[in-house]
């Protein structure tokens, strides 16, 4: 199966989101792709002042939603989309997941928030997992695919072969340019997104923005946790990349004893 992970410029404004999705999904169409993932909150783009960012209505949520539901009709692809989204009285952070057929799946909220996070979102409930043409893969992310290894390894317990962790890491702004990946002095991120997958026997497909201080690549990763491929940094595109399901065995996360630990 062939797999899209798309590093987008950081959007503008919503329209410019989905303008920039309607492109790189029919780039990932064109190169027989049957699943797309993009960054976190990637609808209206990851807050880069969190203490002053403003809430996008819900209204206007929605109607980005529905129009990715019809580009993903229109290209017969799946397509993971991160974004802000209200679920009653609370503002989430989430990642949907749109059928080939442009059908809503489901979401998969953001569980385990950073502290900095906790005054523009709640934190969601609940882990699930999501099936596509036999492939059962599960969402962590950003911070709980860095930080909560548990968020994966239940994913690969009930079956995951592969699991999308959307997620944020960078700036236009000021920082430092990458240049190697997995370079001893980059942060520790594409450090962590080894051990997800070989902790797990798993793939890990990490997906980041393209910005100029790129704090991580988005990055392929086998279920032996080697680097199969990635986006060169602040280079927006989409990394496609053919996965064998059947090398996802879970077994080092099957050997896991819950008992011994909860």
């Amino acid at each position: 199966m062939k797999i899209a992970l798309c590093s987008p410029l950081y959007p503008k404004s919503v329209d410019d989101a989905v303008s920039q999705l309607r492109k790189w999904v029919e780039d990932a169409a064109r190169q027989n792709a049957a699943i797309i993932c993009f960054p976190e909150t990637y609808i209206p783009g990851y807050p880069l002042d969190l203490g002053n960012a403003p809430k996008t209505s819900p209204e206007v949520l929605k109607d980005a939603l529905q129009k990715a539901c019809a580009i993903a009709k229109e290209n017969s692809i799946v397509i993971i989309l991160p974004m802000d989204w209200y679920e009653d009285d609370r503002f989430l952070n989430v990642a949907f997941v749109l059928s080939e057929k442009g059908e809503i799946l489901g979401y998969q909220p953001k569980v385990q928030l950073d502290p900095s996070e906790d005054s523009l979102w709640y934190a969601g409930k609940g882990r699930r997992l999501f099936e596509v043409q036999g492939l059962k893969f599960g969402i962590s992310v950003c911070h709980e695919g860095f930080r909560y290894p548990e968020t994966v390894r239940w994913a690969a317990r009930q079956g995951a072969a592969i699991v999308f962790h959307p997620h944020f890491a960078g700036s236009d702004v000021e920082g430092v340019e990458l240049k190697e990946w997995g370079h001893i002095g980059n942060p520790y991120y594409e450090k962590a997104m080894m051990m997800r997958s070989v902790e797990n026997t798993i793939y890990f497909a990490s997906i980041n923005y393209a910005t100029r201080y790129q704090e991580s690549a988005t990055s392929f990763i086998a279920p032996d946790g080697k680097l199969i491929a990635h986006q060169p940094y602040g280079r927006a595109g989409v990394l496609v990349t053919d996965i064998d399901p059947a090398l996802a065995t879970a077994k080092i996360a099957k050997r896991f004893k819950a008992d011994e630990y909860i």
